[in-house]
């Protein structure tokens, strides 16, 4: 399945001034806690939302993030040369810091997309130590709005797996479902179930189980002592409680086990009883499935030969055939006559 993706510059921080920093850039690259607080802070000062995101299970640490990328020469910088020279994979060697599990897909991408997310215009006020409205530099107004193909690989229970193709990348990712309200990173569960995609609609319901054709004439199994009295309860609660047919099963274990041990015996014996009426009728049944096989063994040698003598018959005549038609027959010869 192909889709078209647009995507759009979602930041929303047009005609906004950059707020004073609270702190130096060294600062906070020095003091995790110090770069939390003035993180909160900026994105508060600007209205935006803020969460720690979350990459293959685990809170991503958004100070490390910050200070790989901020030793690259910023985000800008990272970004044209990830566009310009495609074989340096500055954002998979931002990744690689971070010891990702392999099951972990599309790492650089996801850091790419959170840096721009929480870290741009924080970083162009500290890093860049930039003042009065928020700019958007090259590679944002590049990347800000654009259009990519991909193409949807499975389906889970939160959204869908898909591919997109930028430029001469193919970026693996996950697609949310927008009808889902949003939930903070920190309670949200983990969606594990993975299917593949498919675009029918699958019918509600549970299946029903196929029984296998069996042998119409093999012996009923024999049943216990048990199940002959459980047979008797049930039809007797079934008219007296019709509408209590769920908790049968209990009230028929508690009447059992309140029985005595003669009462018991009486149920015992007819279970013994139809035991032996399954043992003697399954001997017979396995006496005649027998009789019926060699029956058949029978008939299938009977036709064996058939077809062998069949075959023997249309040699010996084929030969005949072939001898007759080699044969040379000579006049016979008249004597001759004296004058």
């Amino acid at each position: 399945m192909s889709a078209k993706f647009m995507f759009p510059d979602r930041n929303g921080v047009e005609n906004t001034r950059y707020p004073a920093p609270l702190a130096s850039h060294e600062d906070v690259v020095k003091d995790p806690q110090l770069f939390l607080d003035t993180l909160r802070s900026f994105h508060s000062a600007l209205g935006t939302k803020f969460m720690v995101p979350v990459i293959g299970g685990k809170e991503l640490n958004l100070h490390v993030l910050y200070v790989e990328v901020t030793k690259k020469g910023g985000y800008d910088k990272v970004e044209l040369l990830a566009f310009q020279v495609v074989t340096e994979k500055k954002w998979r060697e931002v990744s690689s810091v971070f010891n990702f599990s392999p099951t972990t897909t599309s790492a650089s991408y996801a850091l790419r997309k959170h840096y721009f997310s929480y870290l741009h215009h924080y970083e162009k006020l500290y890093f860049f130590k930039l003042q009065g409205p928020l700019l958007a530099s090259a590679a944002e107004k590049e990347i800000s709005c654009f259009k990519a193909t991909g193409t949807i690989d499975g389906k889970f229970d939160c959204g869908y797996l898909v591919s997109v193709k930028v430029g001469s990348e193919i970026l693996n990712g996950v697609l949310y479902h927008p009808e889902q309200p949003r939930v903070s990173m920190s309670t949200m569960q983990p969606c594990t179930a993975l299917v593949p995609y498919n675009s029918k609609p699958h019918r509600a319901g549970r299946k029903r189980r196929r029984r296998r054709k069996g042998d119409p004439s093999r012996p009923k199994p024999n049943r216990s002592g048990y199940n002959f009295f459980f047979a008797e309860k049930h039809s007797k609660l079934k008219s007296l409680y019709p509408h209590r047919e769920r908790e049968f099963t209990k009230m028929i274990g508690e009447s059992w086990n309140n029985l005595s041990q003669e009462e018991r015996l009486v149920y015992q014996n007819i279970g013994l009883k139809d035991k032996e009426r399954y043992q003697r009728e399954m001997k017979e049944y396995k006496e005649r499935r027998m009789d019926i096989e060699l029956k058949q063994d029978k008939d299938l040698d009977a036709e064996k030969v058939q077809r062998q003598v069949k075959a023997m018959i249309v040699c010996y005549e084929a030969l005949l055939l072939e001898s007759m038609k080699e044969m040379v027959f000579s006049p016979p010869r008249v004597p001759l006559r004296n004058p």
